[in-house]
């Protein structure tokens, strides 16, 4: 029996044992492929295609001719298949007898996960005894542990994140808290460009919310202030709560007096909206010191600049609820219809419920 009809009779053990075999006939054109050669060719039957029309070898040089691919029987190939030259392939060839041609078989070698991913390839397409199988499985091994990696990393940074938002964050109104206010201020007042407005913000009436309906009634009147300090923002604007009902608003590139006043007007205003509260309504108004950096002759310090915005809402609160004060200068009403019994003249005797914001600080009124 010639080697042709051999080849011819045994051709599914070849395809399972070889996959990526090769089979070329005398005159240089394709008898047989393996199914996984095939595959990456995606030319559906490669049976009489010019050969070397298909690859080109490149170690240990240059073959165009079946004689010349004979003369290198038993050698080991480097090539390429034409269509995916970025994809080195380890081969040998083999001369067939009676003139049958040459049989080259083919290998993935290194780059077998690059070939894998780029045909759609499977361990079914590679003999039971190829060394592409334990490079597969290594590979997915690896693959696997690489992506749990990533996930316990992406895991750990997530969490990180939380945490460090979470230490940047109060909890009942969801908004800043002191720590961040205060960097957010020190960076601001590092940047020259920026003429900002900051506000510092007491709850009038609150400690009656409290006394009257119960704490849980006061958180309710704090997360309501919080999404009223949200609706105020602008981009770049910065709202925190950096006590029981006290409250620190930064604008940014709003340092005009105007500007400022009209926005504690409608703070005040919004404020002063009765929140409903398990069928009780809940009254409350706001007093507002505001300190502008365009008012200083040079680059205040952070310290500075809260202590003049609390010694302008002391002013205000002094002065009555529901007004707003400038560092330096009276306070003003808001002018906002609001019941007589929840204003207080200046003259008024404080309702009690003092409390000291520094160890120094004289009382503040509610």
């Amino acid at each position: 029996m010639t080697a042709a009809p051999m080849f011819e009779r045994f051709g599914d053990a070849l395809d399972r044992l070889l996959p990526m075999h090769l089979w070329i006939g005398a005159d240089a054109q394709v008898v047989r492929a393996g199914p996984t050669l095939t595959k990456m060719m995606g030319q559906g039957d490669l049976h009489g295609q010019a050969a070397f029309a298909l690859f080109t070898i490149r170690h240990p040089g240059p073959v165009d001719s079946v004689e010349g691919l004979r003369a290198m029987s038993g050698q080991r190939l480097g090539l390429v298949l034409r269509h995916a030259p970025e994809l080195p392939l380890r081969g040998a060839a083999v001369a067939l007898p009676d003139g049958a041609g040459v049989m080259l078989d083919l290998s993935l070698g290194l780059s077998f996960a690059r070939a894998v991913t780029a045909f759609g390839l499977t361990l079914s397409d590679f003999s039971p005894c190829d060394q592409t199988i334990e490079l597969l499985y290594l590979h997915e091994a690896n693959s696997a542990t690489t992506a749990l990696s990533q996930h316990l990393t992406a895991r750990l940074q997530n969490a990180r994140a939380e945490a460090q938002a979470q230490a940047m964050t109060d909890p009942l109104t969801g908004l800043a808290n002191r720590r961040a206010m205060d960097g957010e201020i020190t960076r601001a007042l590092a940047d020259y460009s920026d003429d900002f407005g900051l506000m510092q913000i007491d709850l009038d009436l609150f400690k009656r919310v409290n006394d009257s309906l119960g704490h849980a009634a006061g958180d309710a009147v704090l997360e309501r202030v919080g999404d009223v300090l949200r609706q105020h923002l602008r981009l770049g604007d910065m709202a925190a709560r950096v006590g029981g009902d006290e409250f620190i608003v930064l604008f940014r590139d709003c340092a005009a007096p105007d500007d400022l006043g009209r926005i504690a007007k409608r703070l005040i205003s919004a404020c002063e909206v009765p929140i409903s509260y398990r069928g009780q309504m809940c009254t409350i108004s706001a007093s507002i010191g505001i300190a502008s950096v365009r008012a200083y002759g040079q680059r205040p310090s952070l310290d500075q600049l809260l202590a003049d915005a609390d010694a302008a809402l002391y002013a205000a609160k002094r002065a009555g609820r529901g007004r707003f004060a400038f560092h330096g200068s009276p306070p003003i009403e808001a002018n906002i219809a609001v019941p007589v019994m929840h204003r207080r003249r200046a003259d008024d005797r404080p309702p009690g419920g003092f409390r000291r914001r520094q160890n120094d600080r004289v009382p503040r009124p509610d």
